[in-house]
């Protein structure tokens, strides 16, 4: 399989609970040694001002931290869109495209040099060929990304908006409810 770095990982119904549930997964990184990625769709009830109060002018609405996974809930992960590539902020990684990583240590950007940002606390991760795997069961869908999907006003209908903008058969699974077994 080759890379779904940069790809939207978006649950199906073979995940039927736990912290994947419905979720919609931006991949960050994805090699043979495994994958990396954060849920974009699980704000917490924590706002950022509360964790990391320098950062809270900088983050999209809603200014909440978000769940960005079950591995390493003890550390905050930021991710950013910017302007212009070709101009990068100081303490911002490229993962692929606009959208990288932010150094929450380093400096506070300057007004322009990102389109949004997301703090996100832990992350997803997969080990080699685990992704693979559960990709090759169905338990996700493989989809394109949009860096609107990183900023989303409304993260709780994105699971649905990702869906019911695809072709074909696809955009079925957005009529799923929540509980299948009321069907």
């Amino acid at each position: 399989m080759s890379s779904v770095r940069g790809q939207l990982l978006v649950a199906t119904s073979a995940i039927d609970a736990g912290p994947f549930w419905r979720s919609v997964v931006y991949v960050l990184d994805h090699d043979e040694d495994g994958a990396l990625g954060v849920i974009l769709n699980h704000p917490s009830d924590a706002d950022v001002d509360e964790v990391l109060p320098d950062w809270a002018g900088w983050v999209n609405a809603p200014g909440c931290l978000f769940e960005g996974g079950p591995v390493g809930l003890d550390s905050a992960l930021a991710v950013g869109v910017v302007a212009d590539v070709a101009d990068r902020p100081l303490g911002w990684q490229q993962m692929t495209g606009r959208v990288g990583l932010v150094d929450l240590d380093g400096p506070q950007p300057h007004d322009g040099e990102f389109l949004g940002l997301r703090v996100f606390a832990g992350y997803a991760g997969w080990g080699t060929d685990q992704l693979e795997q559960e990709i090759e069961q169905g338990a996700w869908l493989v989809l394109p990304a949009q860096e609107a999907d990183l900023l989303s006003p409304s993260p709780d209908r994105l699971w649905h908006e990702v869906l019911l903008r695809q072709r074909g058969d696809i955009r079925f699974w957005a009529t799923l409810p929540d509980d299948p077994a009321l069907n």
